[in-house]
């Protein structure tokens, strides 16, 4: 089903934005989804938070840092379940973690993410989960710009669920 509020919400606060835009991955592409934007618009951060507390179990959550800390943080309030804060990579000082908060090995951990588009940062912190002990099978994102992120995932045994697929935040562009 389509989450229409949540791509009212999205356009309103003039997340979705056209024209010629260079990708994190280095393709390009004639649309972007602005997640600094979604991610510190209340109303967004919201809907977002409440439509991923709909789809979360027992599992602990998990943000991709610096992106999705928003997201997992609002997630965790609405949920009542607590988080932890996956970097791309150990910090160099400090206490050197690559994750920032506690979890127990063995336990489920559902990684919350802002865009899919090849899936590589997703990949890489249920990696670093999956070796510190984490049991991870799928990851929640807002906006799937379905680009290759779910087959990418799928081979590494992880389910990609997302709130919107690009095809569906696009539709009726001009509405």
């Amino acid at each position: 089903m389509v989450n229409r509020e949540l791509i009212d919400a999205l356009r309103d606060a003039e997340a979705v934005k056209f024209g010629e835009f260079e990708l994190s991955h280095g393709g390009t592409s004639d649309y972007y989804v602005d997640k600094y934007v979604f991610e510190t618009d209340p109303r967004c951060l919201r809907l977002i938070a409440a439509a991923f507390a709909d789809r979360i179990g027992d599992e602990r959550l998990a943000g991709v840092a610096l992106g999705a800390v928003p997201l997992v943080a609002a997630t965790a309030v609405e949920t009542d379940r607590p988080y932890v804060i996956v970097r791309k990579q150990a910090k160099e000082y400090g206490t050197g973690n690559r994750i920032e908060g506690e979890f127990e090995a063995g336990e489920e951990v559902a990684v919350l993410e802002d865009i899919a588009t090849t899936g590589q940062s997703a990949i890489d912190a249920v990696e670093a989960l999956r070796d510190a002990g984490a049991v991870v099978e799928r990851v929640l994102v807002v906006v799937d710009r379905e680009e290759g992120a779910r087959e990418n995932l799928a081979e590494r045994d992880i389910e990609l669920e997302s709130l919107l697929t690009a095809t569906e935040l696009l539709a009726d562009r001009d509405r």
